[in-house]
């Protein structure tokens, strides 16, 4: 008898040892997304609480840390839309002017080069390419001023040309290292094979590799948009007349126009604002994941 219970208890512990190592993994995954979902909602709750605050009356804003309000004012959409010299829409097409200009600069320009570096030879290669990502060091302020006075001197202030122009000269470097890393990753006997059949450069370039080069391209484009969409500085500079000024720009308009009375409108535009860059992620989230992970950034 004694040694009939000795048995089961042997059989029973290899089989309770699964069962702890199952419930420990669960418990740690049960803790890991815990985590996560605290981390998301703290990175989350200024959006949230701006967004509250859209809805809210001006006198509660400030008064009622909530998230959920217990009284609504959705005024401010209307009275923001129209609380400026212009229509906030003529501010909306302005960015989106600038951003389809830089978008389709920096989707020609860099791919070319991107192209260039990555499957041409040409002598001094390395050494171009070595300063050209010594560019991604020079600070953005360094090249202020004498930008300025050399957009100023050939009539480019106060109009769109100092902001789209140079996407087309292929001016961002991060962009073309991210393409540069994509088309080394693929096979140069797509190349060869175009070459036997009688492509030259241009047609490898716009047959062969652009069609297979979406995520990187598509990569590009989120970045870009992103980036040009929420740019401050740049647009503050070079747009100075009411009438093209960009969304960022207009906004800070409206707390020197009502010296900070009207919160709401504000936040009501702000919200307005953000809603292009989350369509434009959400479409193009998962050319994003993919554009990164095939262009050697992971």
């Amino acid at each position: 008898m004694t040694l009939q219970k000795a048995d089961d208890s042997l059989s029973a512990a290899p089989a309770a040892a699964p069962r702890r190592r199952r419930r420990v993994a669960r418990t740690r995954t049960l803790l890991k997304h815990a985590v996560l979902v605290a981390a998301g909602l703290v990175m989350l709750y200024p959006l949230l609480w701006m967004i509250a605050s859209s809805i809210k009356p001006d006198a509660l804003i400030f008064r009622e840390p909530s998230l959920l309000p217990t009284k609504t004012d959705f005024s401010h959409y209307s009275d923001g839309w129209n609380a400026l010299s212009y229509p906030f829409g003529v501010y909306l097409a302005n960015s989106a002017m600038v951003v389809l200009g830089a978008l389709l600069g920096n989707l020609v320009s860099c791919s070319m080069a991107a192209y260039a570096f990555a499957r041409l030879k040409f002598r001094g290669k390395a050494f171009f390419f070595g300063m050209m990502m010594v560019t991604l060091m020079v600070p953005i302020y360094v090249l202020i001023i004498p930008q300025y006075v050399m957009y100023s001197k050939v009539g480019w202030v106060n109009t769109f040309l100092p902001l789209i122009v140079p996407k087309f000269l292929a001016t961002d470097a991060f962009f073309i290292f991210l393409m540069v890393q994509f088309f080394r990753g693929l096979p140069t006997e797509l190349d060869e094979a175009a070459k036997i059949d009688g492509a030259g450069y241009w047609r490898i370039y716009f047959r062969i590799l652009l069609p297979v080069s979406v995520p990187a391209l598509a990569t590009t484009a989120i970045f870009t948009f992103i980036w040009t969409w929420n740019d401050f500085l740049s647009q503050l500079i070079y747009l100075t007349r009411p009438e093209l000024q960009t969304a960022p720009v207009a906004l800070r308009n409206y707390v020197d126009a009502t010296s900070g009375a009207s919160w709401g409108s504000l936040f009501a535009m702000s919200v307005v604002t953000l809603i292009p860059v989350f369509i434009v992620f959400l479409v193009g989230q998962r050319y994003l994941v993919k554009g990164i992970a095939t262009t050697g950034m992971k």
